[in-house]
């Protein structure tokens, strides 16, 4: 069972996202452990303060290293990978996600404000991950995405394991288009090869959509491969 740590000023902020669908079914099935931890809990002043002016000046609020510090070494084990939620960080592929599955226990590290204290980064973090080229108000949406994206290619997570095999990236293109019924909707009609029950036709089909597609929205994908 993979078991997943969260370190948020917002723990509440997950509580719908990991109480529905498939996150849910693998909490229940005993796939994957989930529990979202507040920094504030691991402070030492009256006010619960997590953050402090950044030296050199300029906007915002840091987060300090030290409640960082003890909520990490709260949950560490020999087997813990600790990763910083940062836009700085590599980006998130399916690859990423798929590497992700292997480890026993992942603890996430949620910044807010400008960012954690480059301390953290330095003698805590084993990975740092971002999502994509923008900025979010918090680290927070960056983990939940990561986990679902783990958690679904976990054994069992899915109703089938056969799918995540054919969805976008995981064969480097985007996913071929998907019909059902009915037959023909608004004078659109389902493609008669997808109706022929030929299924070798019907992969070549798939796997040539699925190249034409990637070559007009994702061109960069082909030049990567």
């Amino acid at each position: 069972m993979l078991k997943i740590d969260i370190i948020s000023l917002f723990p509440e902020a997950f509580f719908g996202p990991f109480d529905s669908s498939i996150v849910k079914r693998a909490r229940e099935s005993e796939i994957v452990e989930i529990n979202v931890v507040n920094l504030r809990d691991f402070t030492e002043d009256k006010h619960r303060r997590v953050d402090a002016t950044p030296y050199g000046g300029g906007p915002g609020m840091v987060l300090k290293p030290e409640p960082i510090f003890k909520a990490v070494e709260s949950l560490k084990t020999a087997d813990s990978t600790v990763i910083l939620m940062t836009p700085t960080g590599t980006p998130f592929k399916q690859s990423v996600a798929q590497e992700l599955t292997s480890e026993k226990h992942l603890i996430f590290i949620c910044g807010h404000y400008e960012g954690v204290d480059e301390r953290v980064r330095m003698a805590l973090v084993d990975r740092e991950i971002s999502i994509g080229d923008f900025i979010l108000s918090s680290g927070n949406l960056a983990a939940m995405v990561i986990s679902d994206a783990v958690i679904r290619l976990l054994p069992g997570a899915l109703g089938s394991d056969a799918s995540s095999v054919d969805e976008s990236f995981s064969d480097g293109l985007l996913e071929y288009p998907q019909y059902t019924r009915p037959v023909d909707f608004n004078g659109m009609a389902v493609p008669e090869v997808l109706l022929s029950g030929n299924h070798k036709n019907i992969e070549k089909w798939r796997k040539q959509k699925a190249v034409e597609l990637t070559q007009q929205r994702r061109p960069d994908l082909i030049k990567g491969n």
